[in-house]
């Protein structure tokens, strides 16, 4: 009954114009990351950088919690809604808490494993815009939502094993060396693993607004 109901009322698509906006932000988020883990004098402008991505990220997602206490009838679910758009929020909100890290440690030397999961993090960043990009046309495009979101499960997978090899490295280097250089080197890789887990949590997100609509 609801979904007739929804049917016969105007759409509101504003959602999906602050959702895409949104979106394309942590794809620019972490190209600036992967600069970031680059090292070498890049490292402030880059931080910098995220820093007002998030920023402007978080008036993106002020905006849309607005929009649907104003709405009367919504695309979608309103807790759906709300639930995706703090989703996002928090991937890049957790970019920042990782560029944040690296300049209080003052870090300007990083891993290649951190380089590689700043790689699979635009990777996340990059099929994250595709599957919001689809959520206007939903029940079209379920099947390939649901591709998208397991290859960003699998990318989330993948970084965990990057994690722990790096994590290993790190201790081989150190073991009778700077605990403190190990210990900042642990800090920075759990801030990148959680940034995957934010992309999955949106995956998963996203996912369960597909079999809801379905």
């Amino acid at each position: 009954m609801l979904r007739w109901f929804q049917a016969l009322m105007p759409r509101e698509d504003r959602f999906f114009n602050l959702y895409n906006r949104h979106a394309e932000i942590l794809v620019q988020g972490a190209e600036a990351l992967r600069e970031l883990l680059r090292g070498g004098t890049g490292v402030r402008a880059a931080a910098d950088k995220i820093f007002a991505l998030e920023m402007k990220a978080d008036g993106i997602a002020r905006d849309v919690l607005i929009l649907v206490r104003r709405t009367f009838i919504t695309p979608l679910d309103r807790g759906d809604l709300k639930d995706l758009i703090n989703t996002l929020d928090d991937t890049i909100d957790q970019m920042q808490k990782t560029a944040k890290a690296v300049l209080l440690f003052e870090v300007d030397t990083l891993e290649t494993e951190m380089a590689e999961m700043g790689a699979h993090i635009l990777q996340a960043a990059e099929l994250t815009v595709q599957a919001v990009k689809l959520l206007g046309s939903l029940r079209e495009n379920s099947a390939k939502l649901n591709t998208i979101t397991e290859e960003i499960v699998r990318l989330e997978e993948d970084s965990d094993t990057l994690n722990d090899k790096g994590i290993k490295a790190l201790f081989e280097r150190h073991r009778n060396g700077n605990a403190m250089n190990y210990m900042v080197g642990i800090e920075i890789y759990n801030h990148l693993e959680r940034v995957m887990d934010r992309f999955e949590d949106v995956a998963n997100r996203i996912s369960g607004i597909v079999i809801e609509q379905m």
